[in-house]
């Protein structure tokens, strides 16, 4: 096989099943502040074959986002753990299109993106990482102002990620909510990592093909 055609295969193998011609914008008028506070990850889709394997252990987690002064997002994640509660720290920066950040994955080493797609601020937003739709690094995320399941926000987070490629089988609504932060200082163990990978139980924002955010 020549060095050519091994390269089309991989493009191809890399992108099967999803949409690469749909054009991914952030919302409209994007509002850092109004969208900084807690949030809840109550969906997610990922094809990739890691996450097939923990799929069955994703909870819904709570995540705090922060803007600093130059407009960039630093995102905290709880995580429940066999020792206790972990605290993940992201950092991600701003760019010049409003509601779209980039951070560089230590995992993939590559620079990825993470797209605010949708949002009404006070009950749910959609959020894209990695537009170059691959099935390796592409997810979406599902984020509510509380943890309650609802039926209309499940249905337009399970739309949008049919319409990008994703199957059925990646698409993952936990009905099961991580208990952290449990406030007990003897069971927290702090960890503090910027742009990089974790399991399956965390944000998609901060997500690393787990990433658990």
């Amino acid at each position: 096989m020549t060095l050519s055609l091994a390269l089309l295969l991989w493009m191809f193998l890399g992108t099967q099943g999803f949409n690469t011609q749909h054009v991914i914008e952030p919302q409209p008028n994007f509002d850092l502040d109004k969208f900084a506070g807690e949030w809840y990850r109550i969906g997610l889709a990922d094809e990739s074959p890691l996450f097939a394997m923990f799929k069955n252990q994703l909870k819904a987690s709570r995540g705090l986002l922060v803007p600093d002064a130059n407009g960039n997002v630093n995102l905290t994640m709880w995580t429940l753990r066999p020792y206790g509660c972990s605290i993940s720290v992201y950092s991600y920066e701003k760019t010049d299109v409003p509601g779209e950040f980039t951070y560089f994955s230590k995992r993939h080493k590559i620079t990825k993106d993470i797209t605010i797609v949708e949002t009404n601020y006070t009950d749910y937003s959609l959020v894209l990482k990695y537009k170059n739709m691959n099935t390796e690094y592409t997810q979406v995320a599902l984020y509510g102002r509380s943890s309650i399941q609802r039926p209309d926000l499940i249905e337009k987070f399970r739309s949008f990620a049919l319409s990008l490629g994703f199957s059925e089988e990646a698409i993952v609504t936990p009905a099961d909510i991580d208990p952290c932060p449990i406030l007990e200082p003897r069971n927290t163990a702090e960890i503090r990592e910027e742009k990089s990978s974790q399991s399956p139980n965390q944000s998609v924002f901060g997500t690393e093909n787990l990433s658990k955010v």
